[in-house]
């Protein structure tokens, strides 16, 4: 008699199947219910697994070649951007980034502000760095 697979090990194995490396609690809602899939999340945020950086929204891990912890797949900014992407919300350049890229600064944006077309009172980041919004018309 052949085992059934766990709901944590289907997640899993859908996590390592997806080119994406932002992922959102609804793209496990046709493997359980919202409880069952909010502990299998969870449980994979312990193993290491996954990071959550925001309400809902995970993001795929590596190892760090220079401390050997377990950080994000991609750096916070363009992880960001594609979970903004996701959930629907534009972003564009930062009026800093406009300047850098015209030429009227020589200040380099550090990424940590995003342009975004609406309000968003969602805090995206981890260990402490997140990132800011500005409003863009």
């Amino acid at each position: 008699m052949k085992k059934k697979k766990t709901l944590e090990s289907r997640m899993y194995e859908r996590i390592r199947r997806t080119k994406s490396t932002v992922l959102l609690r609804q793209d496990f809602a046709d493997l359980g219910d919202y409880d069952q899939v909010g502990r299998g999340l969870k449980s994979l945020t312990e193993k290491q697994k996954l990071i959550k950086i925001s309400q809902g929204v995970y993001v795929k891990t590596r190892k760090s070649a220079a401390t050997g912890k377990v950080i994000p797949a991609e750096p916070l900014p363009d992880l960001a951007k594609k979970a903004l992407e996701r959930l629907g919300v534009k972003t564009t350049l930062t009026r800093a980034e406009v300047a850098y890229r015209q030429g009227r600064s020589t200040q380099v944006p550090t990424g940590r502000q995003i342009a975004v077309n609406r309000r968003i009172t969602r805090r995206i980041g981890f260990n402490e760095a997140y990132i800011n919004f500005e409003y863009a018309r």
